[in-house]
């Protein structure tokens, strides 16, 4: 598939990265969006590991506001996929998960946007440790 049709595209950037529009999601496991990559379109040298939240904690709860709703370009939910940003350590049990600002992209029209949540639930290094299977 021609990769600009894949990618994915981030009208404000990501924080810290607000020049950077356009990322293509690369799947690690063929069928899996439990660890992705997303490759900058604009930067060959800039990417993130990034996972889905839900393969960490099933009872994870965003709650969008009406703005981000708006810019997504939908009130449809199950338009919306989410993602969170990973930081590498040593080991995986090392490794973090931001889970406080995900990414939120609409699959239907490939725009994302990346959130701030309002919940004091959610923190922004969460240890992969602290989830199931996080020893691996």
């Amino acid at each position: 598939m021609d990769k600009e049709m894949e990618y994915i595209e981030f009208e404000e950037g990501i924080f810290g990265f607000e020049g950077q529009k356009k990322f293509i999601p690369i799947m690690l496991e063929e069928d899996s969006d439990a660890v992705l990559y997303l490759q900058s379109l604009e930067d060959e040298e800039l990417s993130f590991v990034i996972m889905n939240p839900f393969m960490l904690k099933e009872d994870y709860d965003p709650v969008l506001s009406e703005e981000d709703y708006k810019a997504l370009g939908t009130s449809n939910v199950g338009d919306l996929s989410y993602y969170v940003f990973c930081v590498v350590g040593n080991t995986v049990g090392e490794s973090k998960v931001n889970l406080k600002c995900p990414i939120v992209v609409n699959h239907v029209n490939r725009k994302a946007r990346q959130v701030i949540l309002d919940s004091k639930e959610y923190g922004f290094r969460h240890l992969l440790k602290e989830f199931k299977g996080g020893e691996a």
